[in-house]
């Protein structure tokens, strides 16, 4: 029973889009699993994302009620290192931009300045939509 080459040709894209279709849908599995389909619903204020971590730590590890309250007292003292660093990591971004624009600024003819000072104005009301 030989098929036609038409049928075979059928055949053939089917199996081809059944495989792809396989390989997508594995792809997309493996991504919800690693990353979590919560991440949509992730805390969002230093309590809550702490209190979920302490749920977390207790799921995996089963921790005793002194174990938990120490883990957020260590979590917290993490949360307030963390500001710190990103505040003066903040602090060295924004030194470098600004030496970035002066050094812009020097090179743009006098017709260009006012629109160059426009665009960084929308560049720093988007990065400030970004950070909120």
């Amino acid at each position: 029973m030989s098929a036609n080459p038409a049928t075979r040709k059928a055949i053939a894209w089917l199996a081809l889009v059944f495989l792809l279709g396989a390989g997508l849908g594995g792809v997309v599995g493996y991504a919800f699993s690693r990353h979590g389909i919560t991440s949509a619903a992730a805390p969002d204020t230093e309590a809550a994302r702490r209190a979920h971590m302490v749920e977390r730590f207790d799921q995996e590890l089963h921790l005793t009620g002194a174990q938990r309250a120490s883990l957020e007292q260590i979590l917290t003292g993490l949360q307030a290192q963390y500001k710190s660093i990103h505040h003066q990591i903040d602090a060295q971004i924004d030194d470098a931009r600004q030496q970035a624009r002066g050094q812009i600024r020097e090179i743009l003819t006098p017709e260009q300045k006012p629109q160059f000072e426009e665009f960084l104005k929308r560049l720093d009301e988007e990065r400030k939509q970004r950070h909120q």
